[in-house]
């Protein structure tokens, strides 16, 4: 009759008494940590006994069968004692099983199953096992730490993309303010595009700030589940053991969050040669620039005017660390790169005493960039220069003071060509085998503006 009372109070999945028991739709009932481990290695909500699929991802618990259980193990004795004492010989469990990575008593250690085997005291090994656990939790509390660090820097993108469709914003309208009324049409067109890219890219944001928060949820409980797991008793302790580890070692195995590229507004579509794009209609109000400055690539030091034509030194501002910005060099980039045909470009210097104009190779590394990558013709204390990967600093034979640069770059014919249009006067060629696409560079350490200039406008534009 106990045998067969017992055996209603088994687990079908660990066979033992029911722990935390939870109840089914097709009446079958598990242990809850028995039940998740089933699903989560199969992946399908099934029950174990009957292959039925279980519509519910909580089952409720069985709280009768919870207390006959508790019931029946107090009757038998085996309440508080159950854990520190061997079910199959009700000695206490003193030893620890190392091949069986399990405690025993002293008479399971003289049982056949053990014969042969290691053995060492409880508490030396649940000492052993607790470090090796806290190594793991080690690992897993710095994981949640980076999460953490990088949820601050998802937060500070998100505000200030809002910043930046508001600026943007601004911006546009007072641009249109300068049209007559019948361009009323083309302003509200421009402002839709803005919202929807302010929506789309905040809705991106938001999912991934959900998607980080639920994995750092998932890692505090897991760090909690493992710290409650460390301050158990040895035995029992040493009975979770297992589970506990395969939970923490399964944590530090997720890949770290990475930033969003291209999650910042982008401000060049909105604004970047806004009145050209209108020019059909109001031809003598339009001006052309070729170069358009993007400012998600500028360093937190320098300042861009509204219509992104011209750059200076500035004080240091508070801006997300995206991937497409300069972090240590005082430069910014164009936001057209080119892999084919000729492109020019004028650059008024004016009175600037530090700057550097030239190409940038696409793939350069924004964070540790110094230079290395990049064809120019720069100017400070030490005079005109050439500055090129393989030849690095050359001095330039350049007679009185340059106030405008052409930029002239043939990207087919491995070109790239800087001279003085005012004089027409030719300052350096470089001659170079491209295989990257290349942004137009420019770099400022002082705070006299750099400007691109606008080119004539014609019917046509040359590509």
């Amino acid at each position: 009759m106990a045998s067969q009372l017992e055996e209603d109070f088994i687990c079908p999945a660990c066979h033992d008494i029911f722990k935390d028991p939870v109840l089914l739709s097709c009446s079958h009932s598990l242990c809850k940590a028995c039940l998740q481990s089933w699903w989560t290695e199969r992946r399908i909500q099934e029950c174990p006994v009957c292959r039925t699929v279980s519509q519910c991802g909580d089952p409720p618990r069985n709280l009768a069968l919870k207390n006959l259980c508790e019931a029946f193990l107090r009757q038998r004795g085996q309440g508080a004692s159950s854990v520190t004492h061997c079910r199959l010989h009700s000695e206490k469990l003193k030893l620890f099983c190392l091949d069986h990575q399990q405690p025993v008593c002293v008479v399971c250690r003289d049982a056949k199953i053990h014969s042969d085997h290691r053995f060492s005291p409880v508490d030396e090994a649940a000492q052993v096992h607790r470090e090796e656990l806290h190594r793991f939790l080690k690992l897993l509390q710095d994981k949640l730490s980076v999460f953490n660090e990088v949820k601050v820097q998802f937060d500070q993108t998100a505000a200030h993309m809002k910043v930046q469709a508001r600026r943007t914003e601004r911006q546009i309208k007072e641009q249109f303010k300068k049209l007559h009324q019948f361009l009323e049409e083309e302003e509200e067109a421009r402002m839709a595009a803005l919202r929807e890219e302010e929506e789309q890219k905040s809705q991106r944001m938001k999912e991934e700030l959900e998607a980080l928060s639920r994995e750092i949820a998932a890692l505090s409980d897991t760090v909690r589940d493992t710290e409650d797991e460390l301050r158990a008793e040895d035995v029992s302790f040493l009975l979770n053991y297992k589970a506990a580890v395969d939970r923490v070692q399964r944590r530090p195995l997720l890949e770290d969050p990475q930033l969003l590229s291209g999650a910042l507004i982008d401000e060049v579509k909105h604004l970047g040669n806004l009145t050209f794009n209108i020019w059909n209609k109001m031809k003598d109000m339009v001006s052309y620039s070729p170069v358009v400055l993007d400012p998600n690539t500028a360093c937190t030091e320098l300042v861009l005017s509204e219509d992104l034509t011209r750059v200076r030194h500035g004080k240091i501002r508070q801006l997300p660390e995206n991937p497409e910005r300069f972090a240590y060099w005082d430069a910014v980039l164009g936001s057209e790169s080119f892999d084919s045909g000729t492109h020019s470009w004028d650059v008024e210097v004016g009175d600037n005493r530090d700057w550097e104009l030239g190409v940038l190779a696409e793939s350069v590394c924004r964070k540790g960039f110094s230079g290395s990558t990049v064809w120019s013709v720069d100017f400070n204390d030490a005079g005109y220069r050439a500055y090129s990967p393989t030849h690095k600093y050359s001095p330039l034979p350049v007679r009185g003071k340059l106030h405008r640069i052409r930029v002239h770059l043939d990207w087919d014919a491995g070109t790239l060509s800087f001279s003085d249009p005012d004089t027409n006067t030719h300052v350096h060629t470089f001659t170079h085998t491209f295989t990257e696409r290349l942004s137009p560079y420019l770099c400022t350490r002082k705070t006299t503006p750099l400007r691109i200039l606008p080119a004539k406008v014609s019917v046509t534009v040359d590509g």
